[in-house]
């Protein structure tokens, strides 16, 4: 059974940075898109970014803005999201997933963890 666990999360001022993590057991995903989506109080869940199973390419969410990274260690099955300057609007709790396929077309798995929350105060 596939389990994703993401963690670090947290309460935070306007500008501040955080680093994400996410595990995932029950599957290898050295083939796998990696990607991190967020939904926000009301909101739909959103894409904010993926990553090619190799070769490190990534694709952002245009409010990203480059103020996030994205990374992978296939050797541990883990998956970060390195977030600076953090805006109010980030406020939301994130998740990752992971998909086969082109890392562009973002197609999560049925599988979600149970979030991190992220909350930017002004």
């Amino acid at each position: 059974q596939v389990q994703l666990e993401e963690s670090g999360g947290g309460s935070v001022q306007v500008g501040a940075s955080l680093t994400l993590s996410c595990v995932v057991s029950g599957r290898s995903l050295s083939t796998d898109a990696v990607g991190w989506f967020r939904q926000g109080p009301g909101r739909e869940r959103e894409f904010v970014a993926s990553m090619a199973w190799i070769g490190g390419r990534a694709k952002y969410a245009d409010f990203v803005n480059d103020r996030f990274a994205i990374a992978r260690d296939n050797s541990k099955n883990m998956v970060y999201l390195q977030m600076n300057n953090l805006k109010p609007e980030d406020t939301a709790v994130y998740y990752c997933n992971y998909w086969s396929g082109a890392f562009t077309v973002p197609r999560p798995s049925d599988y979600w963890g149970q979030g991190t929350q992220v909350t930017v105060s002004s």
